[in-house]
């Protein structure tokens, strides 16, 4: 029950302020009477999909994916097609070439979208690699992908 209370008090806490760092987050947690760990907040961070985009008032703030129509938010649309430089299918696979420290990004909202055609993905600094069942499959993510960054 502890978890769930906390996890939605991240949640709360990074929607209202620009936290960048999990020291910065163990302390508004303190705040809000939560005793925390930074490995406590460390595995919540892990299981709550947060990861970092540029903030405005501090270089980076954590975030996470919302769930929207169409699974993502339009905020994780335009992260994606601005961090997205290309695709390349190679049968099964599609190679995402990304700006230098997307890679976790792209595959994050990827991996938020769901597709029942993609099997897994790795992201590594400036790449993705998304794995399918098939080489037609493959195509079919490709213009699925293809529409988000063109649109």
């Amino acid at each position: 029950m502890m978890r769930n209370a906390r996890h939605a008090k991240i949640l709360e806490i990074i929607s209202e302020k620009e936290v960048e760092t999990q020291e910065e987050l163990c302390e508004e947690l303190a705040a809000c009477n939560f005793s925390v760990t930074q490995a406590t907040v460390s595995r919540d961070i892990k299981e709550l999909h947060l990861f970092k985009v540029r903030g405005t008032r501090k270089r980076f703030r954590y975030a996470t994916i919302t769930e929207t129509e169409g699974g993502i938010s339009e905020k994780m649309r335009t992260l994606f097609r601005d961090c997205v430089e290309g695709f390349r299918v190679v049968g099964n696979l599609i190679v995402v070439k990304t700006l230098n420290g997307n890679g976790g990004n792209a595959g994050a909202v990827v991996d938020k979208l769901n597709y029942r055609e993609v099997a897994g993905t790795i992201a590594g600094v400036d790449t993705m690699l998304i794995i399918c069942e098939t080489p037609a499959d493959a195509n079919v993510v490709r213009g699925k992908l293809e529409a988000i960054v063109k649109s």
